[in-house]
């Protein structure tokens, strides 16, 4: 009764939250395995390869740099032949990785297979695609079925990370690679293929609208889309002439800078705080779940509101959590700090709603992938960045500093784009600029 009552609630769904539902599992797979699991994996495969900290780290900046290089290719790809296969693709690529990571035995071979196999594919199919999806199937409710997207991630985190660490304990840490690649294939391929590229490909309109019965229904379909805001659509190199697409990156890379720095550095920075390692551990774990609540709050704001002064708001609030760490001594102003700077990694469906409103849903993921070059090497100096400066000072007041100028950047470029927002959701720039 309980199986049947599940299937007929996804019945009743539109197909585009079906296929937010499909991609978003994905994601939870992707989340505790690969982006949490990365951190299970840490000290095992660092302690058995008998590498350093640093060289162990250096893999995982080294990914976010080719996430940068590959992303405008990447984004083409989506673009020119669906989210199904790319996605598809990835899953059977990490899943191969994962397997082949647990034979891996010197540090070129695992930089080889980190690298040249797993990250490749993940960036892909597990970070580009799953958003092309929601940008595909919604337009007034882009926002929502962004968060739910991008909030898979921390759930993942939270329900299979856990379940990776016991493997790690229990089997240790070449088997749970092992498994880990058969769960990418025997979980993540299955659902992939149940992936559409969008509703017109199947005769139906964005948001679950229902398609008119007119003779012309595809011209009339069309008007719908664009009465919705949905017809602006900009090409890359458009987008590029105009200043939007440079303010959008210039935020986003303030903001991943910012981010990436405070959460690598998040449990050091605690220690620096005065706290013990376990409670630096608490606040972390705090992190994660206020974060995954905060992720569904904005979403469904997002929807109703000024995207660019909402995140205008946020960066403000980040920056004042800044304060509060570097002032503060006490306990709970670094509990007001972990609850405040949650905004900054819960905003960035925000973010890519906004996108698809200013660009349209044609060229998204070309769009979403050439900005990725630009911002994602923030995330790529901003953490080395901030242990350099860590240990020529031992003290992390000069970065939280920078930090805090960073988002005070983010907030003023937030606001600039709140005309040309309006004017794109009015219909009045087919291609923006300011």
């Amino acid at each position: 009764m309980g199986f049947k009552a599940v299937e007929a609630f996804f019945a009743r769904l539109h197909r585009g939250w079906r296929m937010v539902g499909l991609v978003s599992a994905i994601r939870v797979v992707g989340g505790g395995l690969h982006q949490y699991g990365f951190t299970v994996f840490f000290l095992p495969i660092s302690q058995d390869l008998g590498l350093s900290r640093a060289a162990t780290a250096l893999a995982f900046s080294l990914s976010r740099a080719q996430g940068a290089i590959e992303g405008p290719l990447v984004g083409y790809l989506v673009d020119r032949f669906g989210p199904r296969p790319i996605i598809a693709t990835a899953a059977l690529l990490a899943g191969l990785g994962y397997i082949l990571l647990s034979w891996v035995n010197s540090y070129a071979a695992f930089l080889t297979v980190y690298l040249g196999v797993i990250t490749l594919a993940f960036t892909a199919g597990f970070v580009h695609s799953p958003m092309v999806v929601a940008n595909n199937w919604f337009i007034r409710q882009r926002a929502r079925a962004m968060t739910v997207i991008s909030a898979a991630v921390p759930v993942g985190g939270a329900m299979i990370s856990p379940l990776l660490a016991l493997g790690v304990d229990a089997l240790g840490w070449r088997w749970a690679a092992f498994f880990s690649g058969w769960a990418f294939l025997l979980v993540c391929i299955p659902l992939s293929l149940r992936v559409e590229r969008s509703p017109e490909s199947l005769g139906l309109l964005p948001d679950g609208d229902p398609p008119t019965d007119k003779p012309d229904h595809r011209d009339s379909q069309s008007q719908r889309v664009r009465d919705q805001g949905g017809g602006t659509e900009v090409g890359l190199r458009d987008a590029m002439k105009g200043a939007i697409f440079w303010l959008l990156v210039l935020s986003m890379t303030t903001r991943v800078a910012a981010f990436s720095s405070v959460t690598v550095h998040f449990v050091p920075i605690m220690v620096w705080k005065g706290l013990t390692q376990e409670h630096a551990a608490l606040l972390l774990g705090a992190f994660a779940f206020l974060n995954l609540f905060v992720h569904f709050v904005l979403g469904w704001i997002g929807d109703a509101s000024n995207k660019p002064r909402l995140l205008a708001g946020c960066m403000l609030l980040a920056a004042s959590s800044i304060l509060a760490l570097t002032w503060g001594e006490s306990y709970w102003t670094l509990w007001l700090f972990t609850t405040l700077f949650t905004v900054i990694d819960a905003s960035f469906p925000i973010v890519w709603a906004m996108v698809g409103d200013f660009y349209g849903r044609k060229h998204f993921a070309t769009i979403r992938g050439t900005m990725s070059f630009f911002y994602m090497w923030g995330s790529v100096i901003g953490p080395v960045a901030a242990g350099a400066i860590y240990d020529r000072t031992q003290s992390y007041t000069s970065t939280l500093w920078g930090i805090f100028g960073l988002l005070l950047v983010a907030v003023s470029v937030s606001w600039l784009l709140i005309k040309p927002w309006q004017a794109a959701r009015n219909g009045l720039a087919a291609k923006p600029a300011v």
